[in-house]
């Protein structure tokens, strides 16, 4: 039987890593891999992690099943942080909640909640969007449409253009849209532009399918869930999806959240348990020890109050970092502006380089990034930035 599979090419971004390991350079500078990592080039582990962690383990009895939905102290955690506290869906009991292996994992049952609900939905994906988007969306069977987003000459939102092309969507389809800290190009919708949005999607019936990954990142955990929020407070209909790998630095335990806010508490109670009989579909059961760590942190004072903390150290180097690419190209007389990096947020901009000068950086001078010229900022520290701005200029 599976003579018949034909191999396939590596994914893109493995394929990078996979180079940059093999590269014997000591000069070498990996801008390619989308984890964060500290001036060291580690992916630390916070200490309101590890403080989380060690209670959790003194405090387990058990390692059986948490259940379908996942660790209902998290879950209500998360949505108390997306949709804040005592926001009226929440009040209502108009949102649907399963704890999921990631944001990848939160994606895959939302989109398959969503076929179950409505067989022929379209989504519609932002140009340029995070790759994984499309085969995870694809996989669960929704049909996948393009909606104009970055405007890559001027480095910033073709927001008419996006505009223009959700005025002419029908009433039912879904935009995937970046709560912030948009993955590739780091150019995030301000708030008039949120409302802009929610107006014409109340208008036209447009479901919004919001996926939070960065909550935090960009300008604070507040700030970061206006678009979330919006939403929520004009719409009948949203689905939210939202990840812990970035802002607590849980990667590998997989820690996610996939969301539905219904019409009412009875859709509501509908929508959840379609969540929950799609995630046992799937995988059964979620992952515990992510969770539970979230959840420790989220419900203890001291405890949030040192990730609030670390979580803004993060934010400020990711943003400080922008600026001081900017200034050492700015020194060199870049033959380009590159102040738009600067105004741009979370860990990915676009250099604006063709593949042949991303592949020269790579070859002659052992900068790696994808070859669409995403750079993940905090690759960047004090010891490399003079380098690689000398090296991004040189293929200037």
């Amino acid at each position: 039987m599976f003579q018949t599979l034909e191999p396939l090419p590596p994914d893109a971004i493995i394929g990078i890593m996979a180079l940059f390991r093999q590269d014997e350079d000591p000069r070498k500078v990996d801008l390619s891999v989308g984890v964060y990592q500290d001036e060291n080039g580690n992916t630390p582990v916070l200490e309101c992690v590890r403080q989380a962690e060690q209670r959790v383990l003194q405090a387990q009895k058990t390692k059986s099943y948490v259940g379908i939905a996942g660790n209902a102290d998290f879950n209500q955690g998360m949505e108390a942080m997306l949709f804040g506290a005592d926001h009226p869906v929440r009040k209502a009991g108009r949102v649907a909640s399963v704890q999921t292996p990631g944001g990848s994992g939160g994606l895959s049952v939302a989109a398959h909640t969503i076929v179950r609900a409505q067989p022929d939905a379209r989504v519609w994906l932002s140009d340029p969007s995070w790759p994984n988007h499309l085969p995870l969306l694809r996989l669960a069977g929704l049909q996948l449409e393009q909606y104009p987003y970055y405007d890559y000459e001027n480095h910033g939102i073709d927001f008419d253009a996006m505009m223009a092309t959700f005025d002419e969507l029908r009433a039912g389809d879904l935009v995937l849209l970046h709560g912030c800290c948009h993955n590739p190009c780091g150019a995030d919708l301000s708030h008039h532009q949120w409302e802009a949005l929610a107006a014409l999607f109340e208008a036209r019936g447009i479901v919004p399918f919001l996926d939070l990954a960065y909550q935090g990142l960009a300008e604070g955990l507040e700030e970061d869930a206006y678009g979330v929020r919006v939403m929520a407070e004009r719409l009948d209909e949203v689905v939210v999806v939202a990840s812990c790998s970035k802002n607590l630095g849980l990667y590998r335990e997989r820690v996610g959240m996939a969301s539905i806010v219904s019409k009412d508490a009875e859709q509501a109670r509908a929508a959840q348990s379609n969540l929950g009989n799609v995630a046992r579909g799937i995988y059964s059961m979620p992952p515990d020890h992510g969770a539970a760590i979230t959840a420790c942190v989220l419900q203890d004072d001291e405890l949030r109050a040192l990730w609030i903390n670390e979580l803004g150290q993060m934010r400020e180097r990711l943003n400080d970092l922008r600026r001081l690419l900017v200034d050492k190209l700015e020194q060199r007389n870049a033959p380009r502006d590159y102040s738009f990096i600067a105004n741009e947020r979370g860990m990915f901009s676009f250099l604006g380089i063709s593949r042949e000068q991303v592949i020269r950086l790579r070859e002659e001078f052992h900068v790696y990034m994808v070859e669409s010229s995403r750079i993940n900022v905090a690759g960047i520290n004090q010891s490399n930035v003079d380098y690689v701005a000398d090296a991004i200029v040189a293929v200037l």
